[in-house]
């Protein structure tokens, strides 16, 4: 029924594809030596002759368990367990049941033939455990490995009828009765998901649908277990092996029945995050098996994600954007992070607006982060945010955040013009908001809140690179001479002013980042009103040297890397640049900056300062040659004026340059 090379124990493969938290972790694998290993199940033998069990004992069923990873429980082993836990003149310690449950599923997984008379030993001891009142915290663990061990059970192909059936029994009657000691610990989850995965796996039409019905309403159970993106993700990989199960097992009426119980008429009681990583657990392992046998299946799955997408999209814009509801907030997270680990998926407008949603507002969120820190500067408990924030970057949606901007802009790709003009409009103004606000952050943090500034910048880096790719993807799909030349130009315009603002967080070299610039470029410099509207969102001379926070432009450097992104584009286009425009909006900056001490900066400046000298335009070249002459007298006034700025002319080679041009225009 399953590729045990590739899966052994179900609750750690869950775990490692489900990128939870440190707080979840499967067993650290250790390797005792065999000597250990042999003189621990002596002594435990030990304990069966001499009946009676005490510390010691109890120390050496840990170090087994502990070492399940390279453990072989063979039928003697499980024998002397099941011996041991049937002793009725000895009295167990609490904490050894686990134990004894943890060593007896090694041995359901790991053997390849079990004794079928020690499976019904061990299904007759668990029904006399499970009959004893066990409460409480400290009962977690019983009830957590008791679950594993009887879904693996049930699983055994060879287990007879009447054991198998049992342990369904028990199983769901522990699941109905006991549900609310899942919520006590996140990390005992994946155990409760693989036992019922098992089972699932096993079971026919009646405990199925029990089981199903668990799974899909313990959510929404007043006590219990929280919703999370990590235990979405347990949901979306256990449907994948569950599917992959029925399907090597030819169980087509199985396969059926997930579909009509799950994906169509789903009950009112189910839990819809429950439901969307379910579906997306159907549709990724449709995508991985390479099959094309399963088109109404896919549409199932598929047709439910775009309910979801649709309903969260049309309550997201009844709010304008702003406040979303926490529950839409999660649910829109766990889309996200669905629509990145299922793999090809329709397209669909809805599914493309709340992908650009999440990623703003969910795996991104620096707005709302600073919209905290600006509203009381003096008051950061830095504390707290910075908790939150490091949180944050630890968290599934941050860390699959690439994955998602993938599908995010697979999407966006195939989405009618309506739809992209909209997501476009969001992620521009996306860019304009970060660069204001993060400039404020950053003048209000950087000499008290250093951690803090840091960890948000490296979410505004990763932000970046969203937005490169959405850029590139843009540039392509957009960018064509079959489109308006007018509507060509304006979002052309539109991604280099949204990478000026973005400019101050690329920390990396990106092949994809100069491409989506080179389109960009190539598309505005052959138009003077492109060109002109690239110029002329460049942040004003006033703007620049106004005083912020006590801070001067020499200071800002968030500021400063978006002149340098327009300092570096603008000689491209330099031929078509108006000399009135040039005057009004270039001119100023670009000898503002020449006197800026990062030399990039300065260098950039000097550029312009050349290009414009070297450049000739026809229709107003009086205009021009009078403005040149301007600039390079001012130019050298500076120059003799500052020493410094002099020295940096040599240290760049532009004085012979300069020489040059005023020998040209004299």
């Amino acid at each position: 029924m399953e590729n045990r090379g590739r899966v052994i124990f179900l609750e750690e493969w869950l775990v490692q594809n489900s990128v939870v938290d440190d707080s979840i972790r499967s067993r650290v694998a250790s390797s005792p030596s065999s000597r250990v290993i042999i003189r621990a199940w002596n002594d435990i033998r030990d304990a069966l002759k001499s009946q009676s069990f005490d510390h010691h004992h109890l120390q050496f069923l840990k170090i087994l368990c502990d070492s399940q990873s390279v453990l072989h429980v063979a039928d003697p082993h499980a024998k002397l367990l099941v011996s041991i836990l049937s002793l009725s003149d000895v009295s167990l310690p609490e904490e050894s049941y686990p134990l004894f449950f943890r060593l007896l599923y090694i041995w359901v997984r790991k053997s390849s033939r079990q004794s079928s008379l020690i499976i019904d030993s061990v299904v007759e001891v668990l029904t006399r455990l499970f009959s004893e009142r066990f409460k409480g915290r400290k009962n977690l663990l019983f009830f957590s490995e008791g679950i594993v061990l009887l879904g693996a059970i049930s699983f055994i192909p060879h287990v007879s009828e009447k054991s198998r059936t049992v342990c369904l029994e028990l199983l769901c009657k522990r699941l109905d009765e006991e549900y609310h000691l899942i919520g006590l610990s996140g990390g005992h989850m994946p155990y409760v998901l693989a036992g019922i995965g098992y089972a699932l796996s096993s079971s026919g039409k009646i405990y199925f649908v029990r089981l199903l019905d668990f799974l899909f309403e313990m959510w929404e159970k007043k006590d219990g277990p929280c919703v999370s993106v990590s235990n979405g993700l347990m949901i979306l990989h256990l449907i994948e092996w569950v599917l992959s199960n029925y399907v090597s097992s030819q169980a087509n009426d199985k396969v059926n029945l997930l579909q009509s119980e799950v994906l169509g008429c789903s009950k009112q009681s189910y839990s819809l995050f429950a439901l969307l990583m379910a579906a997306a657990g159907v549709l990724r392992f449709i995508n991985r098996s390479g099959s094309n046998g399963f088109m109404d299946l896919r549409k199932s799955a598929e047709k439910l994600i775009e309910t979801v997408a649709r309903q969260l999209v049309s309550r997201i814009r009844s709010v304008n954007y702003s406040v979303i509801e926490s529950k839409d907030s999660f649910l829109s997270q766990c889309l996200c992070v669905a629509t990145a680990r299922s793999g090809s998926i329709s397209n669909s407008a809805s599914l493309a607006l709340c992908l650009a949603f999440a990623l703003l507002g969910e795996v991104f969120p620096l707005r709302q982060i600073y919209e905290k820190i600006l509203a009381s500067p003096a008051h950061i408990n830095e504390g707290s945010l910075l908790s939150d924030v490091q949180q944050h970057l630890s968290s599934v949606s941050f860390k699959e955040a690439g994955a998602m901007t993938g599908a995010f802009c697979n999407q966006y790709i195939a989405a009618d013009a309506e739809s992209k003009n909209i997501i476009e409009d969001l992620i521009w103004e996306y860019c304009q908001d970060i660069y204001f606000k993060h400039r404020d952050v950053a003048l209000v943090l950087r000499d008290i809140k250093t951690q803090l500034l840091e960890d948000l910048e490296k979410i505004a880096e990763s932000a970046f690179l969203m937005v490169v790719l959405f850029a590139l993807a843009v540039a392509k799909y957009r960018l064509s001479p079959k489109l308006n030349p007018d509507a060509n130009l304006k979002i052309s315009v539109r991604i280099l002013v949204s990478f000026s603002c973005m400019e101050y967080f690329r920390r990396i070299r990106l092949p994809e980042y100069m491409e989506a610039i080179r389109t960009a470029v190539v598309s505005v410099q052959e138009s003077e009103s492109a060109c002109v509207a690239f110029v002329e969102s460049m942040p004003s001379y006033n703007d620049l040297t106004r005083l912020k926070l006590h801070h001067t432009w020499l200071t800002d450097d968030v500021q400063t890397a978006r002149i340098l992104f327009y300092m570096r584009v603008i000689p491209t286009c330099i031929e078509h640049i108006p000399t009135t425009v040039f005057r009004k909006v270039v001119a100023s900056t670009m000898f503002l900056y020449m006197g800026h001490t990062n030399v990039k900066v300065a260098r950039a400046s000097h550029s312009i300062f050349v290009a414009f000298i070297s450049s000739g335009k026809e229709s107003d070249q009086d205009d021009r040659s009078s403005l040149k002459e301007q600039l390079v007298f001012y130019y050298m006034q500076r120059s003799l004026e500052v020493p410094t700025l002099y020295l940096l002319f040599t240290y760049l080679g532009w004085v012979n340059d300069t020489t040059v041009c005023l020998v040209v225009i004299v």
